[in-house]
């Protein structure tokens, strides 16, 4: 389990999901901000990704092989 701190700085009285603040991991030196309630959700739950397939190049060596052939 992860450990944060959260410093909510001004919200909406209107509306709970108006937030700004930064989030903090003990023991690491960064800060990640938020301006509402969704980045702070994501910075709190990230998404684990698949790493992102490289692009190709239309003009690349490959695809010209393939052309000539």
């Amino acid at each position: 389990m992860n450990s944060y701190l959260v410093r909510i700085y001004r919200r909406g009285e209107d509306n709970p999901r108006v937030l700004v603040g930064v989030v903090e991991e003990p023991g690491s030196n960064g800060k990640k901000a938020f301006t509402n309630l969704y980045e702070l959700w994501e910075i709190l739950n990230p998404v684990k990704r698949a790493p992102a397939q490289p692009k190709r190049n239309k003009n690349s060596k490959h695809n010209r092989n393939m052309k000539q052939s």
